[in-house]
Formats: C-alpha cells, structure tokens, sequence
C-alpha cells in the first residue's frame, strides 16, 4: 500500500508540472516552459537533454531498455512527449518515434493497453 501511495504522489506531482508547463506555453513564456521540461526530463525520468533531442533511435531504445523506468513513469513519460507534439516538424520526427516506443514498451512488457495511448499512436502515425 506505501509504495502504491508514493507512485500516486509521484504521478500527481509530474502532472502538475505538465499542466505548468502548458500554461507557461499558452502564456507565451516558451522559453521558461521548456527549462522546466528539460529539467523534468533528466531529474523525474533520467532523460539526458541530449538524449531526448538525438535522431538516433537505437540509443534511445538502449536508454528505454536499460532506465528501469516503472510502467507508472513511462505512462508519465509519454504524456510529457506527448504534449510536445505539434511544435515543429522536425521535433515531431523527433519525438514520434520515441513516443512510439514506450507504447511498445508499455504493451509489451508491462501489458498495459490504455484507450489514450492507442488513440495516441493512431494520431503519432501522421509524424513518423
């Protein structure tokens, strides 16, 4: 039960980072917006910047594979990608594929199937 009640606290703090960062975009201030984003990234999920923004899939997929993120954190972890969507085109090629991969992840090895994440991936299909 304590570790169920830490993984909700957790999630309850992601999202609402999330939800500041999308009313600092809706504000304008783009720039402190994505501070905040790229910190989340390294200190929530251990996504290096450089990791994030690389085109090179495969590493990645290493990083996926060998993060030991819970299938908690990923769920959080795509709904932080996500939301990043539709900024540019070349930030969805991006971004598409890796979102890609933690649904795949999240199938997979945890068995976990939301309605979201598959209509998600149907619209992600437009970027890759």
């Amino acid at each position: 039960m304590y570790r169920k009640d830490l993984i909700t606290a957790e999630i309850q703090k992601l999202a609402q980072v999330l939800a500041r960062i999308m009313g600092l975009k809706l504000e304008g201030k783009v720039e402190e917006a994505k501070k905040i984003f790229d910190e989340t990234m390294l200190s929530a999920f251990g996504l290096s910047i450089d990791l994030y923004h690389t085109k090179d899939l495969s590493a990645f997929e290493s990083w996926l594979n060998t993060a030991g993120l819970s299938p908690e954190k990923l769920d959080s972890l795509s709904e932080f990608l996500y939301y990043e969507l539709g900024i540019s085109n070349d930030r969805n090629k991006i971004i598409a594929p890796k979102l890609n991969l933690i649904y795949h992840e999240l199938s997979e090895k945890f068995k976990i199937v939301h309605l979201v994440n598959l209509h998600r991936q149907k619209n992600i299909q437009q970027y890759l």
